[in-house]
């Protein structure tokens, strides 16, 4: 297994610009798994539920050290101990969760850096601000304290055509170039979070320079 996950990061890597961040997707993986990516150079490991993520922080506090990301949606009643596990939220989107997170990180002195999540397909039932209320959204949580806005996140529709994502990665990079050519103060546009294990090339080749890729590391998950 240790082998394999070697093999797949060092090809993701070797077809990838230099300037290009790989964010390692733990959901339902195992901590050996992630472990195995850790010793393989990954520094970044994105996990998707809170109490999962603690738990496997938790196991790999031998690992070689990681950044850890939440990279799904947050309950505005978990971010107490959301603030608590992780690095980096990159699903930010909407002022209450936004003030959520600023509150409890004063409680405990952190500053944390966030994404603020694009919903790019507009998907009614999916979480995310939609591009055109992405400024307002950050120019009101800029003044806040305890988080910094360093960028953007967008998933896109859960589709098996990756080309189908384009659109939905440009608009994403639109917004966050609009972002760049009329800065708002306190904020840092500096990542842009778009693209999974078949998406990431379509993705990088709108402006992406982070990609969370989960199968492509880690391999096909096991049947149960």
């Amino acid at each position: 297994m240790s082998s394999d996950i070697v093999a797949r990061i060092r090809a993701i890597r070797d077809s990838l610009p230099p300037d290009v961040d790989v964010l390692a997707a733990a959901k339902t993986r195992t901590a050996d798994e992630v472990r195995a990516a850790a010793e393989a150079g990954i520094e970044m490991v994105g996990h998707n539920y809170v109490r999962e993520a603690a738990a496997m922080r938790e196991a790999l506090e031998d690992a070689p050290p990681l950044r850890w990301h939440l990279i799904g949606h947050l309950q505005r009643n978990k971010a107490r101990k959301a603030v608590e596990i992780f690095d980096e939220i990159e699903t930010i989107d909407s002022e209450r969760l936004a003030r959520a997170v600023d509150r409890h990180c004063a409680g405990i002195g952190k500053v944390m850096p966030v994404l603020v999540e694009i919903n790019s397909g507009r998907e009614p039932n999916k979480s995310g601000v939609l591009p055109e209320n992405a400024r307002a959204l950050i120019e009101t949580i800029s003044v806040l304290e305890h988080i910094r806005v360093t960028g953007l996140m967008t998933m896109g529709p859960w589709t098996e055509d990756a080309e189908s994502l384009r659109p939905c990665f440009k608009v994403t990079r639109e917004v966050y170039d609009d972002l760049l050519a009329h800065p708002i103060a306190r904020v840092e546009m500096s990542r842009l979070s778009m693209g999974m294990s078949d998406s990431w090339r379509v993705a990088v080749e709108e402006g992406a320079n982070r990609v969370r890729i989960g199968t492509g590391i880690f391999g096909p998950r096991e049947a149960k």
